[in-house]
């Protein structure tokens, strides 16, 4: 199963990782904070959070977000407590996308970013989110587009050498996600970072009478 190979991989990436990705995910959450634009009094939900860079970026703007980050892999998660652990706003728990431990309508605004292309079943991810989500919240999704040459390669090459990976999409593809669960796209774009890196970000709500 995809899930179980993710968590042993990030596991044992873990330590290295914020050295490895400095450069990625520095450029792409600050890019991702800026695009969100959360509002200081919402409550906010990091699914795939990682180590936390996410969270951090939120607190060096605003100290008492209320922010809770999920990810499956627990040692990612250990750096993340660590680096919020002067924050009592601020919460981790281990879990996957498609079985958030939380109840109905809890977050204003549920963000995920550079990890849609590992979820095994994409669809159980954003009917999670939809679940979790308060009306008139948001969720902004953040990931690899397989519009741009060099990330098509990457989706032909990354499944013979990584076993975790499972796919990208097109922004048509990944567009046509989110409205068959429901929700309505409401801003979006293509982004590159580099010359290798080519991501797409939208924002949606779920549709009135959903």
């Amino acid at each position: 199963m995809t899930e179980t190979k993710v968590r042993q991989q990030y596991d044992q990436m873990a330590a290295v990782y914020d050295q490895r990705w400095s450069s990625y995910v520095g450029s792409t959450l600050s890019f991702l904070q800026a695009w969100a634009d959360i509002s200081p009094t919402a409550t906010v939900l990091d699914v795939a959070c990682g180590t936390g860079e996410f969270e951090r970026l939120l607190l060096a703007d605003n100290s008492q977000q209320k922010i809770v980050g999920v990810d499956i892999s627990e040692k990612m998660l250990a750096i993340a407590r660590e680096k919020c652990r002067k924050y009592l706003n601020v919460s981790f728990y281990t879990a996957p996308a498609s079985a958030l431990p939380f109840a109905d309508r809890s977050f204003d605004a549920i963000v995920c970013a550079s990890s849609f292309h590992y979820f095994d079943d994409p669809q159980a991810a954003l009917l999670e989110m939809k679940r979790v989500l308060k009306p008139h919240g948001h969720v902004v999704i953040l990931d690899w587009c397989k519009d741009y040459l060099l990330c098509r390669i990457c989706d032909w090459v990354l499944p013979i050498f990584d076993s975790a990976y499972k796919q990208c999409y097109t922004q048509a593809e990944f567009h046509s996600l989110l409205t068959s669960a429901g929700y309505q796209i409401s801003r979006a774009t293509r982004v590159r970072f580099g010359i290798v890196w080519g991501l797409m970000i939208a924002t949606a709500s779920v549709e009135l009478g959903e």
